[in-house]
């Protein structure tokens, strides 16, 4: 059976917009990698009437329902008494979910007094899936009725998060005798369209399993999904596709299930047992940022320096002032010398220099905003790309670090730069 979900986020807070619905995103990426099709998001207030509204046109068009929020204790938390409601169901009252209640505010809220109104979570509709909650008070809970499952999970994202991972997904993995894995495909190199157009007809072909991009920032994602009795079957299936996308699609790939650019070169340069630093101006120390995110990197990272100013890459890189009246700050030669000199301080294998112009406004020399030259130092080799990023400000920051990280990959794994 194909199954399809539609999230049902229930708060006010969400309307307004004091709070993101990040548990939409969470839900429907986990959901994804399962092979549920999610095709509608809903926002509703906290008003009984209008979640059942909403629950009715989800009824007529999804045969999973997710709700998030409205499981609390206060008044306005009416998300199972509605659906409850809704589905005919009963709300009962669980002895074991209200112990656990109790015993959460003994031994983790020590000095929060417990109200009655709190209970309130503990009454649950007969007959369901109880999905405990080792975050907070508030359980979740699943049921199925006339052919649609519900499921209800709290709305706080760290509590949802867990109870999704816990309780949420293996319920729903246990809907089909099948498995659904799949492969994420990172690239970085082309934007979303021109992967899309070199995949077209294949992806057009392709039934199970199945190929989808999906744009991110500065780089594109595809994700390879089989549907088969087992993971061997499945990846069995998949190994196919995955060679033909190598053949394709080259070294813009730049990882098959890894988190993120930086993880990647994080680990190459483990791996090689080079060194690097760091020299930014227009990013700001957002490529230190990303390489120290990752867990370990101080083997690698060494350091570096946020020299935005002019007389900054002079008094504490080292770089010529000559060359920077003669060239620009901005240039392919300032950028250059700013990964030499930063590699010589720092006594790293490798430097990098980035220097441009982010935006809004042109600089003095008149270049236009998204100009940035990022370079490449090593003992044996310098490299510059010119770029010339058509984004806003956040964007071409971050484009601008991503291609430092792409030309490091490449370094590394002896690739063109």
């Amino acid at each position: 059976m194909t199954y399809t979900a539609e999230i049902i986020g229930v708060g006010t807070e969400l309307l307004l917009g004091n709070i993101a619905n990040t548990d939409a995103q969470d839900v429907s990426r986990a959901l994804s990698e399962i092979g549920i099709n999610v095709f509608f998001h809903t926002v509703v207030g906290d008003n009984p009437e209008r979640v059942k509204q909403a629950v009715a046109i989800a009824r007529r068009r999804a045969n999973i329902i997710i709700t998030t929020g409205g499981l609390g204790p206060t008044c306005d938390d009416l998300t199972k008494q509605t659906l409850a409601e809704a589905f005919g169901k009963k709300l009962i009252f669980n002895e074991d979910e209200a112990k656990t209640i109790r015993e959460f505010f003994e031994q983790r809220l020590h000095n929060m007094e417990m109200t009655e109104n709190n209970f309130q979570q503990a009454y649950l509709p007969e007959g369901c899936t109880i999905f405990h909650n080792g975050c907070g008070t508030a359980p979740g809970c699943a049921f199925e009725a006339e052919g649609t499952h519900v499921l209800m999970l709290p709305g706080p994202p760290s509590e949802c998060r867990a109870m999704l991972a816990s309780c949420a997904i293996p319920y729903l993995k246990a809907l089909s005798d099948a498995e659904i894995h799949s492969h994420n495909i990172h690239i970085f190199g082309l934007g979303e369209s021109a992967v899309e157009a070199r995949l077209r007809d294949m992806m057009l072909e392709m039934e199970n399993p199945t190929l989808a991009p999906y744009a991110k920032d500065s780089e594109v994602l595809l994700r390879l999904t089989a549907k088969a009795a087992s993971k061997a079957e499945a990846e069995t299936m998949m190994a196919p596709v995955l060679e033909k996308l190598r053949g394709i699609l080259g070294d813009i790939i730049y990882g098959i299930d890894t988190d993120s650019l930086e993880n990647t070169v994080v680990g190459l340069l483990k791996e090689k047992n080079k060194t690097l630093s760091t020299a930014e101006s227009c990013t700001g120390g957002l490529l230190s940022k990303r390489v120290t995110d990752i867990a370990g990197a101080s083997r690698v990272f060494f350091g570096g320096a946020v020299t935005y100013a002019t007389q900054s890459k002079t008094a504490i890189l080292g770089v010529d002032a000559g060359l920077i009246k003669e060239k620009g700050v901005a240039s392919a030669e300032v950028a250059q010398q700013m990964a030499i000199m930063v590699r010589r301080r720092f006594g790293t294998d490798i430097g990098i220099g980035i220097t441009g112009i982010a935006g809004p406004d042109t600089d003095e020399s008149g270049l236009a905003p998204g100009t940035v030259f990022v370079a490449l130092s090593a003992e044996d080799s310098l490299y510059c790309r010119s770029l010339s990023l058509s984004f806003e400000r956040p964007r071409i920051r971050t484009a601008a670090s991503s291609h430092a990280l792409d030309m490091l990959r490449r370094y590394l794994t002896e690739k063109p730069i």
